[in-house]
């Protein structure tokens, strides 16, 4: 999408590791908005964008404008059943079909052999592996972990709207998802001699609300959820396997997500 900061680059670094060639993709994806999304807030820093791709030795630079991406005679999307269900779908009506068309375009113009993808956006992760799984695309797809402000807070190009007010606020956001995978490791490791211990997602979803709103500028929690890891979909136990603990909240005019893997 752009406005690139340290959690893209390290995607870009793994890459340029791992691979004879590396292409970044650089595309503002207007089908992945909504309505009432900020589209046009969205940041577009193409030169710096480059150069900082061109430092970390990345051979091609793929940045498509809307013209190639979506034809006038564009009718063509492609929809995974069941994700406009699950909390950010229904938070963000159409969202996941756009990210589905765009990453399976992205897929067939480039034509990788191993596409990075960063842990931060969870669903988007699970949407994507269906997608390749389903379609038979020939790709691998590597997860790297979200990469981390020192206080916590998950790198994002929205995170450059907030205020300085705000912006102190709101590591209380990882805090919650933090004290909540203690809460599971704890019942975990003191339920060893079980045979196969459980945790409610109540339990974990109440104390993560908790933490948020005893923040003030927290202005509103969309959501928080446990899902299964594999599927998205909403799970009302978690067990050794864990599970997606993730959340979307409202910072004065800023929407930030973030998750957990549930892991002892």
């Amino acid at each position: 999408m752009g406005a690139l900061h340290d959690g893209h680059l390290s995607l870009a670094r793994q890459a340029r590791k791992n691979n004879d060639v590396v292409v970044a993709s650089v595309f503002v994806n207007p089908t992945q908005f909504g309505e009432k999304e900020d589209l046009e807030k969205y940041p577009r820093q193409l030169e710096r964008d480059t150069s900082l791709l061109d430092d970390i030795g990345v051979d091609h630079v793929f940045a498509p404008d809307n013209d190639i991406m979506y034809g006038k005679n564009h009718v063509t999307y492609v929809e995974a059943m069941g994700f406009d269900n699950i909390p950010e779908g229904t938070s963000r009506k159409g969202h996941f079909r756009g990210v589905a068309t765009i990453v399976t375009k992205l897929l067939n113009i480039v034509q990788p052999t191993t596409a990075y993808f960063g842990q931060k956006d969870a669903a988007q992760c699970v949407l994507i592996r269906r997608i390749v799984e389903d379609l038979n695309i020939p790709v691998n797809i590597e997860v790297l972990d979200t990469i981390r402000e020192t206080d916590g807070l998950a790198m994002s190009s929205r995170n450059l709207r907030l205020t300085e007010e705000e912006r102190r606020a709101v590591p209380v956001i990882y805090k919650s998802l933090r004290a909540a995978n203690d809460q599971f490791s704890k019942v975990m490791l003191l339920s060893s001699d079980t045979t196969d211990p459980v945790i409610s997602s109540t339990e974990l979803i109440s104390m993560v609300y908790e933490i948020l709103r005893s923040e003030p500028l927290i202005a509103e929690v969309h959501y928080v959820s446990v899902d299964d890891k594999e599927t998205m979909q909403p799970i009302t136990k978690v067990n050794h396997n864990g599970a997606i603990l993730s959340l979307a909240c409202q910072v004065g005019s800023v929407r930030l997500i973030d998750n957990i893997v549930l892991s002892v």
